[in-house]
Parts: C-alpha cells; sequence; structure tokens
C-alpha cells in the first residue's frame, strides 16, 4: 500500500526543483493548437529533461499565457518517468470530427472537434512513455500511456506529479477534499467562495476537482476525465504555491485500509484525461461538454430503454418511510398525481413492515410509476449498517439481484456509501454499471466520487451526488445561510462536468430551515442538470402548492436540447436557459440578501416571438407570483426577486 511519506516526499522534491526556476528549453518544442487556432497547447523540456507544459489564448488583445510553465510525469514502482527524458518520436497530427448523443446532459446532441497529437520519450533506463495531448476550442486535455510490454507483467503506480500552474493572478472557486467519514466521502463540502489562487487548503487532504477559475484573460475550470478501472479518481495536493495546482492519490485511510491507493496494471496502460475548460465567459464553461466529449462511446448498443425522468422521494421529509409499506404507497401516488415517471424507495426497505418490496413494484406499476431502489455499496470499505448492504460489493450477488430486480419490473438503482476514489472502488462503480445494463437498470450514485464522463460511456448512468446537497437541511446547521450562496455556485463548478443529484425543490423545513425562497427551490428544477430529478419534498407541499408552480413541476423536462448561461456570477446569482423541443425553460436564484431587478438579454435563444409564462418571488418568501407576456424580438425579460429568492419562466 502506498504510503503518505513516499507521497510527501517526491511532491517536496518536485517543489524543490521547481522553486530552483530551471529554464525551459527552446531547442526541442511541440505545440499543438486547437481547431480554431484560439488555443495552444504547448511541450518542452526544461534544464534537467523534465517535461513541461504550458497553454495559451489568442484573442482580439492577442496571445496569452493561461497556464504557465507546469510539470508532468509519473512514478511506476519500476520506473520513473519524471527527469531525464528523451525524445524519442511524434505521430502525425489526428484531426477529431464525431457527432453522438447523451441521454440525458446538457444538450441531447454532442458535436466534438479536437486536434490530437501522441509524443513518445523514453528515460534513461530506455522505458517509454508517451503524452497524449488534445487541443478543443473549449479547452485542453492530455494523459500518459505506457506503450506495449511484456504481456503477463503487472505494474503500478507510485505518484503522479502533473501540476496545473496558474499564470497569473485572480479568483479560485474549489471545493475542499474532506477526510472521509462514516457517512461521507471527499465531495461534500462547501466550494470557497473565490478565494485568491494559490490558497492553501483548510485540510491536509487538499482540494478537489473541479476548480474554477478567473484570470484577467480567461475563465478557466479544471477537472479530470476517462477515468476507468485501471486508475485512481485524483484530487489535488493542499499546497499552491505560486498557483500551482498537483495531483494528489486518494488518500491512505479510505475504504478503511482495505485497498490500495496504487493503481495497477498490464501494459499497455492509459490514464485519465488531464481536463482544462478554457473561455472567454462564464457560458464558456457552463456550457461546454468536453468532459464527455474526452470519454469512451457508449457500451450500450440499444439505449432506447433509457428513460430519464421526475421523481418522488420519501426519505427527505420522513426518513423511516422506506421501512413503511403505507407510507412508501402515499409517495407512489404522489408520483402518479404529478405524472412523474418514478419513485425513490431509500434505505432500508428489505425489513419493510406492512406490505414487501414486490408489492410496492406491483402497486407502483399499476399506478404507470416505476420504482427505483437504495442498496449500501459496501462491503468492508464502509461501515454504514443500513441495508440492503454486501450484495452490490460482490460480483455474483450483484448479477444475480440485477436479474431479480429486472424480473419483477424495477426501473433503477441508487447505490451509496462508496467513501473512496482508489482504483477497486472505482472498478466497482464501473462494474455496477455494466452489470445493470446488462438487466435495463437505470444507476444513480450517492455517497460517490465526481462524474467523468460515464454517462456517455454508460448512458444508463442518470445522475450522481458528490455535492453538499438538500439533505442537509437534516443536519447541518450552516446550511440556512450557506445555501442561499453555495446554490449559485453549483452550476458554475460541479454541475459543469456531470449530472448532479442535489435532490431540490424543498418548500417545508426540515431540522434547520431555509432561507431560500419558495421560487428560489422552484427555479433549481431547471438551474441543476440531472437525469432523473429527484423532488425531495413531501406530498402535502407539493400538491398544495398553487396551481401554476404545481403545472411546472408536472411538466418540467429533464432532457435538454440546449443550455445557454444568460446572466450570473458564482456566489452571487445565476440565470439559465434550456430548451427542450421548441420550448425554452428559465431559471434564475438569487444569492444576495438584496431585492434584485433583472434585464434578462434573450437574445441567445434567438427567437422572434415568445409567448412567456413566469412564475416568481411573491409578496413573501413563501408565496409565488405568476404572469404571462408576450415577448417581441430585442425585448428583454424583466424579473424582479426578493433576497435568496428566484423564478422560472416558459418560453414558447
Amino acid at each position: 500500500m502506498k504510503n503518505v511519506t513516499t507521497q510527501s516526499t517526491i511532491f517536496l522534491l518536485l517543489l524543490s526543483a521547481l522553486i530552483s526556476c530551471q529554464p525551459i528549453r527552446n531547442t526541442e518544442k511541440w505545440i499543438v493548437s486547437s481547431p480554431s487556432s484560439e488555443i495552444e497547447f504547448v511541450v518542452a523540456f526544461n534544464e534537467n529533461d523534465q517535461l513541461f507544459y504550458s497553454v495559451f489564448r489568442t484573442t482580439d488583445s492577442g496571445k496569452k499565457m493561461v497556464i504557465g510553465n507546469s510539470p508532468l510525469g509519473i512514478v511506476r514502482s519500476d520506473a520513473a518517468f519524471v527527469q531525464q527524458l528523451t525524445f524519442v518520436s511524434e505521430d502525425a497530427m489526428e484531426s477529431i470530427n464525431e457527432t453522438f448523443s447523451l441521454s440525458a446532459g446538457k444538450r441531447r446532441i454532442i458535436h466534438n472537434q479536437a486536434n490530437e497529437k501522441k509524443l513518445t520519450f523514453q528515460n534513461s533506463g530506455g522505458d517509454k512513455i508517451q503524452l497524449i495531448i488534445r487541443v478543443s476550442d473549449d479547452g485542453v486535455a492530455f494523459r500518459y500511456n505506457f506503450p506495449k510490454g511484456v504481456s503477463s507483467k503487472v505494474y503500478s503506480i507510485e505518484e503522479e506529479v502533473t501540476g496545473f500552474l496558474v499564470h497569473g493572478s485572480g479568483s479560485v472557486w474549489i471545493q475542499p477534499y474532506d477526510k472521509v467519514t462514516h457517512w461521507s466521502p471527499g465531495y461534500e463540502r462547501y466550494y470557497e467562495n473565490g478565494v485568491a489562487i494559490g490558497t492553501t487548503a483548510p485540510s491536509a487532504e487538499g482540494w478537489a476537482f473541479p476548480a474554477l477559475i478567473q484570470l484577467q484573460e480567461a475563465w478557466m475550470l479544471l477537472t479530470e476525465a476517462a477515468l476507468d478501472s485501471t486508475y485512481f479518481g485524483s484530487h489535488l495536493q493542499p499546497n499552491a504555491d505560486n498557483g500551482l495546482y498537483v495531483i494528489r492519490m486518494p488518500e491512505v485511510s479510505e475504504a478503511n485500509m482495505t485497498v490500495t491507493n496504487s493503481p495497477a496494471s498490464t501494459l499497455p496502460w492509459t490514464t485519465p484525461w488531464r481536463v482544462i475548460i478554457i473561455g472567454d465567459s462564464l457560458s464558456d464553461i457552463v456550457e461546454s461538454d468536453l468532459v464527455v466529449k474526452l470519454s469512451p462511446p457508449s457500451k450500450i448498443v440499444d439505449t432506447s430503454w433509457i428513460k430519464t425522468g421526475r421523481s418522488s422521494w420519501s426519505w427527505w421529509s420522513d426518513a423511516a418511510s422506506s421501512k413503511n409499506f403505507i407510507s412508501l404507497k402515499k409517495f407512489v401516488d404522489l408520483s402518479a398525481a404529478m405524472g412523474w415517471e418514478y419513485s425513490l424507495v431509500d434505505a432500508n426497505w428489505d425489513v419493510m413492515e406492512g406490505g414487501t418490496i414486490e408489492q410496492l413494484v406491483q402497486y407502483a406499476h399499476s399506478k404507470n410509476v416505476g420504482i427505483l431502489m437504495w442498496y449500501n455499496s459496501g462491503g468492508a470499505h464502509n461501515n454504514v449498517t443500513e441495508r440492503p448492504r454486501d450484495i452490490m460489493s460482490n460480483d455474483s450477488m450483484r448479477k444475480e439481484e440485477f436479474r431479480k430486480l429486472a424480473a419483477w419490473g424495477v426501473k433503477g438503482i441508487k447505490v451509496d456509501f462508496f467513501q473512496s476514489d482508489k482504483p477497486k472502488i472505482i472498478k466497482q462503480y464501473l462494474d455496477i454499471l455494466k452489470d445493470a445494463a446488462e438487466n435495463k437498470i437505470l444507476v444513480n450514485f450517492h455517497g460517490c466520487t465526481l462524474p467523468r464522463g460515464w454517462n456517455r460511456t454508460w448512458p444508463n448512468l442518470m445522475s450522481m451526488e458528490a455535492v453538499r446537497g438538500a439533505e442537509c437541511y437534516s443536519f447541518d446547521s450552516l446550511y440556512t445561510s450557506h445555501a442561499v450562496w453555495h446554490n449559485t455556485i453549483l452550476p458554475f463548478t460541479r454541475n459543469v462536468v456531470g449530472p448532479m443529484d442535489y435532490t431540490p425543490v424543498t418548500f417545508s423545513n426540515q431540522r434547520y430551515p431555509h432561507a431560500t425562497t419558495y421560487a428560489h427551490e422552484l427555479a433549481l428544477t431547471i438551474v441543476f442538470e440531472t437525469g432523473i430529478l429527484h423532488i425531495a419534498d413531501k406530498g402535502e407541499a407539493i400538491l398544495s402548492l398553487p396551481d401554476a408552480p404545481k403545472n411546472f413541476l408536472k411538466t418540467v423536462p429533464v432532457v435538454w436540447d440546449s443550455t445557454v448561461l444568460l446572466a450570473g456570477y458564482p456566489g452571487k446569482d445565476c440565470i439559465l436557459a434550456r430548451r427542450s423541443n421548441h420550448v425554452w425553460y428559465l431559471g434564475g436564484i438569487n444569492g444576495t440578501k438584496e431585492k434584485q431587478k433583472w434585464v434578462i438579454d434573450l437574445t441567445r435563444l434567438k427567437g422572434e416571438l415568445f409567448s412567456a409564462s413566469i412564475i416568481a418571488d411573491g409578496k413573501t418568501p413563501q408565496e409565488f407570483s405568476s404572469s404571462d407576456i408576450i415577448l417581441a424580438e430585442g425585448d428583454k425579460l424583466v424579473v424582479e426577486v426578493l433576497p435568496f429568492g428566484g423564478f422560472v419562466a416558459t418560453l414558447k
């Protein structure tokens, strides 16, 4: 098992090399440009024959560096690929031009254009490593590949020293990577709200992906993509001196120390993409599909059975309900009354009183509602006793369970409490997706890692948590005051990289009350994107709504043809437009304690005439106002919202 001493030693050696300010040699340099030539990725050696890269953007004001000379390198158990490297060869530039579809996401149809180049180097012992570079008009990505070796030999990784040197001063919205606890993984802290680039993480575990960065020259978002079962999910070191953010392996303590954080594989072996989304504006970041573009194509040939939708969920308002047949029937009835496709049954349904899960599935089927069922991911890697457990971690038991669920007519599962980014746990995620797909079962991951494009490869993946969401109203005293601005950061950070199961739309209060208005809560159906929208509140709260918001919740879609950021700034506000067929759905949330009068430019929606139905804040936080207007070409939509308020609008 990898130890902390080794990790820290290599990191300190890297920092020492950087502090010595050794210059980049200009004698050997490789440049890969985007299709429009606006973005350049440059690779060069320093005086110690270590590879570094930099990234430039060309705008009307000239060429600007956005990523400074940043270290490349990886340490295998048998060989290091950090210093004393020599160039071997470069492959011809490959032009990528493809179109593919997603079951859910920011848009159904994705067009992907990029230029890709492969450079081969070797260390002093003659061992080869390849750097694969892909540059598109919305960012850059790179990864390592070890070419084919002895077929039976297994290699392991001890360290990756890849870094991102953010060039210049500015702000970063980034989430501390949390120490894994009994209940939580590493992705459920609040985002730091625009701290200075280079700020040290509040704990030794470091920073989590993604990181949103604002420079004078550009907006950027750092993350990773195409993580497979042979590697770990990475995060970032706690120190970012001079703006250098360096890859960090999973924490040794994760998964109850039952598995190693060092990945191992035979050769050839390719690592995940290191990804930098780049643009002029926040809209370039929010609207980017770069993470899914970098991921492998779908492994599911026939996706016609994959159905997105809306779901009721009993746990938020009644945590004991999943053990009570009568209580669960009420939430099935709620879904039926609202025309929602699903109802989610949470933990401990296997000790249900008053009826059985099979009877509930049959009852839901009679109401044309699909049942989704909760499972514990453990196994020895977590200590959570919620059940059923020890099924999803066992290959044969998991396969048999999926066959049983398919025979019953269950539509999907929610798997919780993974608690680790170590390679064996990453493999479990992917094994679950594969086995579920073979039985036409949808998947939602909770207590989980960050999306890394798996929803392209396995389109039965509907959503992932990896967010501090509405559940926290039950146990976090800070959530009342923090959710108001935290919600406005998520569309620019966490939700950029993949579907997000925040479990939104909670009008009633739990242990800790809301500061957000009812209209703010309603707007989260649009502001947040997910393949299955788990609407968290109880039936009484939903069914007692006025007609306008209730009808909106009956008809709001979750599959989008287009996503457009109309306005916003992380920590302050966000106004998003999403199109389904010929209808635009707008959602806006205010993260400030001041009333706002928004004058919203609709030019990017390209409509000559709109019939608009608007639901916004009323006189009090618990009231709505609704109106219908006609918007001619060039008109702006004017909406007034309360402190921590919001609105939705439907434009036809």
